[in-house]
């Protein structure tokens, strides 16, 4: 698949190693505590994030670096977060 500039995946598709930044979360997704977490790491429309690692065989949880800090994230919250991948 080619990524161009301006598409937005969620962050459960962001491939590791590549970095992206955050247009939209759909706080409306989450429940009241898992949204109050996300936003404690730091999960806002224009930060950096990277992919850096997922479970076993895929799943959950994801590894993600949210600015300079790494946190483990359900696949299903990621779902939440639309992203735009950096240009290569």
């Amino acid at each position: 698949m080619i990524i161009t500039r301006n598409m937005t995946v969620t962050l459960d598709q962001l491939k590791v190693g590549i970095r992206a930044r955050i247009a939209a979360i759909d706080w409306s997704h989450l429940g009241d505590s898992d949204a109050s977490r996300l936003r404690h790491f730091g999960f806002d429309e224009g930060v950096s994030v990277e992919s850096l690692h997922t479970g076993p065989f895929g799943r959950d949880p994801l590894a993600v670096r949210v600015g300079r800090m790494t946190v483990a994230i359900r696949r299903a919250h990621a779902r939440a977060v639309q992203v735009i991948p950096d240009a290569a």
